[in-house]
């Protein structure tokens, strides 16, 4: 365990798994549960550090592939690492960047070593990623959270295909955790397995036997999959098998519901880009349910985007009217005001939730958001 990162609960629900806690980080405590919005190239998009932080961020995510092609894990060290590079200094976690290699598809090639990728989306390059390789960059890069280097299949996937990506997982968690050498960073082993949960807790076996992780995050889901064929899954894993002293990360998951439901089996943290991607297409969350601001009925609505929220642009005097003609003339400005809107939408989601956990009273949140128009988030 690193000797600046714990993890503290506060709060348990007495009718569902759900749980309130703080993780303690060199760069600030982090309230649970909690969504952490992403800033994949070292920006969430369109939005200052400033403004992030306004709106409740505790915790950003950026992408270890992206931030290794451009500028350099080198280059952000000799700048003097992530935080000062972003200018965020509160905690940040980073992903090993596996999702976007294994991405690339036919430019891939697996062994147990580790991964040769072609980088068609930069210069096409040919690059090597074995687990040591990985946690060095993601060293130099000097994030408070690291993932590590892992095999996450699509959905759907023979068993055997799936079986395999488990045993590579396995096999690279153990190396990452003996390279990792850096005791003011924190290392998440990732529980892979897809829809198997026989597979999934052969692989929460093999990394709690391989090193004392300090949380562990839980990949492989929101790639294809119905969201109910998830949670079959999903549920019995966090509420019955994963060890309760340590945080749980759902990665890749963002959509309102999925958070709500995801809490009650006992998640503490979700990253996603879906609240900026969405918003740059002209859509909002809101208690209405999503909504797409393109419709041609909200014209000459004169009406905040959402009377239940009190976030900069549903307070602020912009109606749906203007927010309509931003996106339909695509206009930067749509986005961004979307963006805003998105990411505080979860973030106070996620602070209502666990007030409701503190209270003892979020099995009555859950089946009240359920009931609303809100659910209808899909």
């Amino acid at each position: 365990m690193s000797a600046y990162f714990t993890y503290d609960i506060i709060a348990e629900d007495p009718t569902t798994h759900a749980r309130a806690g703080v993780l303690h980080t060199t760069h600030g405590d982090i309230p649970t549960p909690i969504f952490m919005p992403v800033g994949t190239k070292g920006t969430v998009k369109g939005l200052l550090m400033d403004t992030v932080a306004s709106l409740g961020t505790k915790i950003l995510l950026a992408n270890t592939y992206h931030l290794a092609m451009r500028p350099g894990a080198e280059t952000v060290a000799e700048l003097g690492g992530l935080h000062d590079f972003m200018q965020w200094h509160g905690p940040i976690l980073t992903d090993s960047g596996g999702f976007q290699v294994f991405s690339h598809e036919d430019n891939v090639k697996l062994s147990d070593d580790g991964v040769r990728f072609r980088t068609v989306d930069y210069d096409g390059s040919y690059v090597t990623w074995t687990p040591e390789e990985n946690m060095r960059i993601q060293q130099l890069l000097g994030a408070d959270i690291v993932m590590q280097l892992d095999q996450c299949p699509g959905y759907p996937a023979e068993r055997s295909f799936v079986e395999r990506a488990v045993e590579l997982s396995s096999s690279w968690a153990e190396r990452c955790w003996k390279a990792h050498t850096r005791d003011d960073q924190a290392l998440f082993g990732i529980v892979q397995g897809g829809m198997h949960l026989d597979l999934r807790l052969r692989s929460l076996a093999h990394l709690e036997s391989c090193g004392d992780f300090c949380g562990y995050g839980i990949g492989g889901y929101s790639v294809g999959e119905p969201h109910e064929v998830m949670f079959e899954t999903l549920a019995p894993l966090v509420s019955e098998h994963m060890p309760k002293h340590k945080p749980r990360y759902l990665m890749g998951v963002g959509n309102p519901t999925t958070l709500v439901r995801g809490v009650a089996c006992g998640i503490d943290m979700f990253d996603c880009v879906l609240p900026t991607r969405t918003a740059r297409m002209g859509t909002a969350f809101s208690s209405e349910g999503r909504m797409n601001l393109k419709n041609a009925r909200y014209a000459h609505d004169a009406g905040p985007l959402d009377a239940a929220c009190t976030c900069p642009v549903c307070t602020g005097g912009y109606t749906r009217a203007y927010l309509n003609h931003l996106v339909r003339q695509k206009e930067m400005l749509g986005g961004i005001l979307l963006s805003v809107h998105n990411i505080y939408y979860l973030l106070d989601l996620m602070r209502r939730a666990r007030e409701a956990i503190i209270d003892g009273r979020y099995s009555e949140f859950v089946s009240a958001w359920m009931d609303s128009s809100a659910a209808a988030d899909f």
